[in-house]
């Protein structure tokens, strides 16, 4: 077997999953958001400190985090504001996008994800698979009965593909009037496309939600700070699709 035909073993990975308000480790989550949105993506987030993704949600909010037990290393994360503690935090995040008004009139409890990003070396199903679970026990311990949050389309081509995907989720996966959303910043650069191209490239985020059972709840948003176009999402969970209900929840 020649050198270059030698297999490449790696190193076994111990991932573990929580939710947390540690500082330390909210702290490692801002560097992670800093180094994915920031260096990785090019996103303007006008940091404060150097090498940190850090807003005023940050404490209002709980975190979601994937960490590789072996290195220490923390992988994955995410974050949750419910609704008791958006009125501090000034509302929600997607409030600043969008006209929210028909998701508040909502009976039941709302939350919003936000702030999702996995370490490349970590893009993988069992890495998502373990945020997703997380996820899934703080909906069931904090009775959430819709989760909604912004999912993001790069516009680094001008915005055609944006709206590529947008008219093709819309056209899929609307949801019904009651979770309309308007956004605050329409789509720049481009005219609306008349037609829809195939195959449309959805980035896999989006369509991880949408396999979970969420719904578009409008036209998309230009979203300055980090160059792309947002759609509102939403799941309710009571509809959350029956084969991930029994994988990441279990029983109640």
């Amino acid at each position: 077997m020649s050198p270059q035909s030698v297999p490449v073993s790696r190193p076994a990975r111990k991932l573990r999953a929580g939710i947390t308000n540690h500082a330390a480790t909210v702290e490692a989550a801002q560097r992670l958001r800093y180094r994915v949105f920031s260096e990785e993506y090019g996103s303007d987030l006008g940091a404060v400190i150097p090498g940190i993704d850090a807003d005023s949600f940050d404490r209002h909010c709980d975190h979601l985090v994937v960490t590789d037990e072996i290195t220490g290393e923390l992988v994955a994360t995410t974050r949750v504001l419910h609704q008791h503690r958006a009125q501090d935090a000034g509302g929600f995040y997607s409030e600043g996008e969008f006209n929210l008004d028909m998701i508040k009139q909502l009976a039941g409890n709302v939350a919003e994800l936000g702030r999702t990003c996995v370490h490349p070396d970590y893009r993988n199903g069992a890495t998502i698979t373990l945020l997703w679970a997380s996820l899934a026990e703080y909906l069931v311990r904090h009775d959430v009965e819709y989760l909604m949050g912004c999912a993001s389309i790069s516009m680094a081509d001008g915005g055609l593909k944006a709206w590529n995907i947008a008219r093709y989720l819309q056209r899929e996966f609307m949801a019904e009037d009651a979770f309309r959303v308007t956004p605050m910043r329409e789509l720049p650069h481009l005219a609306h496309p008349t037609h829809v191209e195939k195959p449309v490239d959805v980035p896999a985020l989006i369509k991880a939600y949408m396999r979970l059972g969420a719904r578009v709840c409008g036209e998309p948003c230009w979203d300055p700070e980090f160059r792309c176009a947002d759609l509102l999402v939403v799941l309710e969970v009571s509809h959350l699709a029956s084969r991930y209900s029994r994988h990441f929840m279990g029983q109640r």
